[in-house]
């Protein structure tokens, strides 16, 4: 049965979550259709301009995203204190850059004389804006409407170019938070579009170091070299990331056998995570039906929260 997203997201457990969003009809996001021979690789870079303008505009960190052929992945983080934060001036222009005012707001900005009554109109619109300025739901509904007029025009045809709603994972610990990044980070090598992940397009990784395309890549959240230093940046150290990413994408590929480098001790003591336990759980993010990774506590007071009675979640 679907469940309505406003009970998939609990904000007092997690700001954090894993989203997915496929398309339908043999559809083609980017890369080539083997049917027809015809090319989308340049698609791919409309995902990155759209989500670099939209990461801008709301109050919700990315911390990872990789762009497939049919769908791509984003690992957010809400951060519903910063939108708290934003004046009602700053409001107003944030949502001005995805939508035009009604003419009161308008009136209102300038400064002119409204009645008790338009007051409180305005008042009720701002609280509005600010609440879905850090709604994963509205970033994701801007992102797909705008790719999908992009790519029915292009295609010269209408309708669905996605396959319904996106999918939403919430990621209760740090763990599954790194895990998920780490899996976001390796699709692409996964799927054999990549050797290694310091090579692939379009991700995260490749902007972090340095390799992003366009005039206005999506704003990353920071790694914090030390861990709990920085209130919104990732609690691990870069280079111990890449370590990992690297060290997981050799020990998951059948066609390389894995070893563990020096390097990576610090993050799996860390964690109290074993290897195997490790790889078990960055793969759990391909499986349907999971909503929730985490410990099995955290996952049923989330499910509470949501008001469900259990919440499905793998076992480690």
């Amino acid at each position: 049965m679907t469940i309505a997203r406003s009970r998939q997201i609990s904000l007092q457990d997690t700001p954090y979550y894993h989203v997915v969003s496929r398309c339908v009809r043999r559809a083609f996001l980017c890369g080539e259709d083997s049917h027809s021979g015809q090319s989308f690789e340049h698609r791919r870079q409309w995902v990155v301009d759209k989500l670099g303008q939209l990461s801008r505009v709301f109050a919700i960190g990315i911390c990872a995203y990789a762009v497939m052929n049919n769908h791509y992945h984003l690992v957010l983080k809400v951060e519903p204190e910063v939108a708290n934060s934003w004046s009602e001036r700053e409001v107003a222009e944030r949502w001005a850059g995805l939508f035009q005012w009604p003419l009161l707001v308008r009136r209102w900005y300038l400064e002119e004389s409204l009645t008790e009554p338009e007051l409180a109109v305005v008042q009720g619109l701002l609280t509005q804006w600010r609440e879905r300025l850090y709604s994963i739901s509205w970033l994701v509904r801007l992102l797909n409407e705008s790719l999908a007029r992009q790519a029915n025009q292009e295609d010269g045809c209408k309708g669905h170019f996605w396959e319904g709603r996106f999918k939403s994972q919430a990621l209760l610990t740090e763990s599954a938070l790194l895990a998920c990044m780490t899996y976001v980070e390796l699709n692409p090598v996964r799927a054999k579009v990549a050797e290694l992940p310091e090579e692939s397009d379009y991700t995260s990784i490749s902007q972090r170091l340095g390799r992003a395309t366009g005039e206005l890549p999506p704003l990353l959240l920071p790694f914090s070299e030390k861990l709990r230093e920085q209130e919104h940046a990732l609690p691990y150290a870069f280079t111990d990331y890449l370590t990992l990413v690297d060290w997981t994408g050799r020990a998951m590929r059948d066609d390389k056998r894995g070893h563990i480098p020096a390097g990576l001790a610090p993050i799996l003591q860390r964690l109290n995570l074993a290897e195997s336990s490790w790889l078990r759980q960055v793969s759990v993010f391909r499986r349907s039906g999971i909503r929730a990774v985490g410990d099995g506590a955290l996952c049923q007071q989330y499910a509470h929260h949501c008001g469900q009675q259990r919440c499905r979640h793998p076992k480690h």
